[in-house]
């Protein structure tokens, strides 16, 4: 009895997790939580209804909206076919492409409008062309959608596409001899099979879209009502109203979490605990 108390005592002696390991996590943890109660403790709460209901404010969450949602279309119109590719298609320099998708992940946001510049702008690789039927990005409401897709995109495709090379061959091979085409296979069976990653990676890449700056100030610029999103409305009122600024971000804060913490709870726990499974 005293041996195998012993022996059971020593096994969670073992099994106890490293302290400096806990100590590191918490540190990291606090350090990620710490600016976002600062904000929650600055915040002008008594002004918010007042700012939330200003016209400027409304106009820069509409534009957001428009650019946030236009970009998550885009990418899933986009994203998915890349992801299945990468994921499913064998074709020199693959690894070379793979690497280039996620180079906006890692690109500062204002080169990243300067490149969008350089290839849709008027002296641009495709801004000519454009231009010759009427065509003009720029400085204009599409630019805060194309600008928020570049900087988002890769976000949805790292996910789906591990997603894509997970499913297992058998079960589509299967799908096919039964007299499916793979047109309709992947409707029906490789597409379900990937819809918890195919979820949160459309929902990273409406939060990323919905955040974004750089690339947009720079490529569509901030023109009240048609460019300025949420985050250059935030930017722009800072030197001047703080409260109002604060309570900009606060709203950011507020839709940003709601969703990860929805998406976490709804596909993200369930996903994981299939993995671990």
């Amino acid at each position: 009895m005293r041996n195998r108390c012993c022996a059971t005592t020593a096994l969670r002696r073992r099994n106890r997790p490293p302290g400096v390991l806990v100590a590191l996590g918490v540190v990291a943890g606090v350090f990620l939580v710490l600016p976002l109660v600062g904000l929650l403790w600055r915040a002008p709460w008594g002004q918010l209804t007042d700012t939330l209901t200003d016209a400027a404010v409304l106009e820069a969450l509409r534009v957001s909206l428009i650019a946030s949602v236009g970009a998550l279309l885009a990418c899933l119109v986009l994203g998915v076919p890349l992801a299945w590719v990468l994921a499913k298609v064998d074709f020199p320099g693959r690894s070379i492409v793979r690497g280039l998708v996620l180079v906006p992940m890692v690109l500062p946001p204002v080169v990243g409008g300067v490149a969008l510049l350089l290839a849709f702008g008027p002296r641009g690789l495709l801004g000519g062309s454009l231009d010759a039927v009427g065509v003009t990005i720029p400085f204009t409401t599409a630019a805060t959608i194309v600008a928020a897709t570049f900087v988002s995109l890769p976000f949805l495709v790292l996910g789906v596409e591990a997603a894509f090379a997970g499913v297992d061959a058998d079960i589509e091979d299967v799908a096919s001899t039964l007299g499916g085409s793979s047109w309709h296979v992947f409707w029906t069976v490789t597409l379900p099979l990937v819809r918890p990653a195919l979820v949160s990676g459309a929902t990273l890449a409406w939060a990323r879209s919905l955040g974004e700056f750089g690339a947009t100030i720079t490529f569509a610029g901030s023109i009240a009502g048609v460019t300025q999103t949420m985050p250059l409305a935030v930017y722009q009122i800072l030197p001047t109203d703080p409260d109002g600024a604060l309570t900009l971000s606060l709203l950011l804060l507020t839709m940003s979490a709601t969703v990860i913490v929805v998406l976490r709870s709804a596909w993200l726990t369930p996903l994981l605990s299939r993995q671990a499974a």
